[in-house]
């Protein structure tokens, strides 16, 4: 979804983390419409690729997502969770408790600020 909508370089979206990472999707009627991983770091686990097709936003499947990968890694012991989003997606984020921290940024053309919930 990175990859051709947002055009991200193929090498900026893929990377180390992703053969170890713990994948979460969402499926419609037996299609995967929504993604997330979470990569399990020692200071925090850390969301990341989180991407919904075009036709299925709107629904709450983001926020359902991040949810179950929070619970996922609560199963874990894991109560700390980092992300970094695209600037104009945080309120998303502060609905389930996150809190920007630091100045905007950018990642592969894109304007983002980096969010905790600790």
């Amino acid at each position: 979804m990175f990859i051709v909508e947002q055009n991200v370089p193929e090498t900026v979206e893929r990377d180390a983390y992703d053969a170890e990472a713990t994948h979460v999707v969402a499926i419609d009627g037996g299609d995967v419409v929504g993604t997330l991983r979470i990569v399990f770091l020692t200071e925090h686990a850390k969301f990341g690729r989180v991407a919904v097709l075009r036709q299925a936003r709107g629904n709450g499947i983001a926020m359902r997502m991040i949810q179950a990968g929070m619970q996922i890694a609560r199963s874990r012991g894991e109560n700390r969770f980092y992300l970094t989003s695209q600037a104009d997606k945080t309120a998303l984020y502060e609905k389930l408790g996150f809190v920007a921290c630091g100045d905007e940024f950018e990642e592969a053309g894109i304007p983002h600020r980096a969010m905790k919930n600790y």
